[in-house]
């Protein structure tokens, strides 16, 4: 009969856990919660970035890439995550401290009797030795030896996956510097080009009117008429050709250095005809350099360290851990006669079903080991090869720019000729629009394999692992203070344009 008191507590406990399940569902943000999250993103995605004054040069733009990218600020914030859970693993090698206190309750006494087995009798009447309330509480110690041993090895993986992320940072690192070097001279080019492509531009649409009403007129063939529009079209269609690579540069490096699109600024515009780059080590200095600095060669090795730890972890998972425990208890029941008392003790525990498992475990561990240092080889074979194929792409990348020079030159003086003789009558306007756009299309071309040039030398540093900023960077720093930093760095590796400051505009 005593168990029916149960019935109303247990059918009450019952409906509370369905009404729990039953209340769990998603609940999708709302348009106004949608709204305020987007502006507060919106608000903070510039926020607190040193103002843009006066035109940026090239390592002004670097700069402020490596202060503000977002890429890059990501993957510092990783690192700086990794440190905190390298923190933390710490605190697995202490013992644990455990204190508790609790209270319990009875509605009845806990009474009980005892039965004689030898006499079949009962000894005598219920009795209890406890109380309907009790208080107790205990402050415990406990340290398991084989628990320290796997929590070391585990903090040292985590001390190697820090060092991982570092790594991917210097890579994010890397690419973002490249492409600002390609997006900075792209946005030179447009700067200075743009303004002529759309006047040319003008000038195509007047001569494609004219020839329409010459046309339409009859005062000429109309096979000459048409094919004389097809040819300005042409033209126009090449100078839209033009514009799309260039009117796109500035807001690419605008992005690259965490400017709001559509903020205005000017880049500093340099000699692009005077580039001076050279490099100052042979292709064998070149790959052993790599060999010592590429980030995903340390990934590699990171990770084979990691997966030698965990070796080391099954390995003592063999082992029997030995737990050693003491503590200090109250209890409240007056029925105690002591109600203070210290406890201590050791014990020890094997999982035999480990000691089964270890083959198969090391096997795995083993061929992880074997498929990494593979991988190490391939990694190898990847980066010689990146580090010969950036150095022939950068000579191949000044001997293009170089007949692009050239051919710029004569081009430029062919049109002087060409103006001479439109000025006196002898040769049509169509002749001079189309060398006019000629002389664009060298021009534009020329700032290309220029642009080209400036990736491939920053590309060269990047196959060898080399940073962009020879010390530990330290985001406080101003942008001026990174910038002449950055100068001085890679007038040392060769880029000696980077000793004089470019003019502004």
């Amino acid at each position: 009969m005593r168990s029916h008191r149960f019935l109303p507590c247990f059918a009450l406990f019952a409906t509370f856990v369905g009404l729990a399940g039953c209340a769990v569902s998603p609940v999708a943000l709302t348009e106004a919660e949608i709204a305020e999250r987007a502006t507060d993103q919106l608000s903070r995605v510039t926020l607190d970035q040193e103002p843009v004054s006066g035109a940026i040069d090239l390592y002004e733009a670097m700069a402020r890439a490596l202060k503000y990218n977002l890429d890059h600020r990501v993957e510092a914030m990783d690192a700086a995550l990794r440190i905190r859970e390298l923190d933390l693993s710490h605190f697995n090698l202490l013992p644990n401290l455990v204190a508790s206190s609790g209270y319990t309750m009875r509605d009845n006494v806990n009474a009980s009797s005892s039965f004689n087995v030898l006499t079949s009798t009962q000894n005598f009447g219920a009795s209890t030795s406890q109380e309907k309330k009790i208080s107790s509480a205990d402050v415990a110690f406990s340290w398991n030896v084989l628990d320290f041993g796997l929590s070391y090895i585990r903090a040292r993986q985590a001390g190697d996956k820090l060092l991982i992320s570092k790594e991917m940072r210097r890579k994010v690192m890397h690419r973002v510097i490249e492409d600002v070097r390609t997006a900075y001279w792209r946005s030179v080019t447009g700067e200075f080009l743009l303004t002529k492509l759309r006047g040319l531009e003008n000038r195509v649409r007047s001569a494609q009117e004219s020839s329409q009403l010459i046309a339409a007129e009859r005062s000429t063939s109309p096979i000459t008429a048409v094919t004389y529009e097809r040819e300005l079209v042409e033209i126009k269609r090449a100078i839209h050709e033009l514009e799309r690579d260039l009117v796109v540069a500035k807001t690419q490096l605008a992005a690259l250095i965490n400017l709001r699109p559509g903020t205005r600024f000017n880049v500093a515009l340099g000699a692009r005809s005077q580039t001076r780059l050279a490099l100052n080590q042979n292709a064998a200095s070149m790959v052993w350099t790599a060999m010592l600095n590429r980030a995903e060669l340390r990934d590699v090795w990171y990770k084979k360290r990691i997966n030698q730890h965990e070796l080391d972890a099954a390995f003592l998972e063999l082992l029997p851990g030995m737990q050693m425990f003491a503590g200090t208890n109250f209890d409240s029941n007056e029925f105690l006669y002591n109600h203070n008392w210290l406890n201590w003790g050791a014990k020890a525990s094997w999982n035999l079903l480990r000691v089964a498992q270890y083959p198969a475990k090391r096997e795995v561990i083993n061929a992880q080991q074997s498929l990494l240092d593979e991988r190490g080889l391939a990694v190898t074979m990847a980066v010689m090869t990146q580090v010969h194929v950036s150095r022939v792409r950068f000579y191949h990348f000044q001997k293009e720019l170089k007949t692009a020079t050239e051919y710029l030159e004569v081009q430029t003086r062919l049109l002087r000729l060409m103006r001479e003789e439109a000025g006196a009558g002898r040769i049509s306007e169509h002749t001079i629009i189309r060398e006019e756009m000629n002389t664009l299309v060298a021009e534009v071309k020329r700032d290309i394999a220029h642009a080209s040039l400036q990736n491939a030398f920053a590309n060269v540093f990047a196959s060898m692992g080399l940073d962009p900023y020879a010390m530990e960077i330290d985001l406080d720093q101003s942008v001026n203070t990174l910038a002449k930093a950055l100068r001085g760095l890679w007038f040392e590796r060769g880029d000696y344009n980077a000793g004089n400051r470019v003019s502004s505009r």
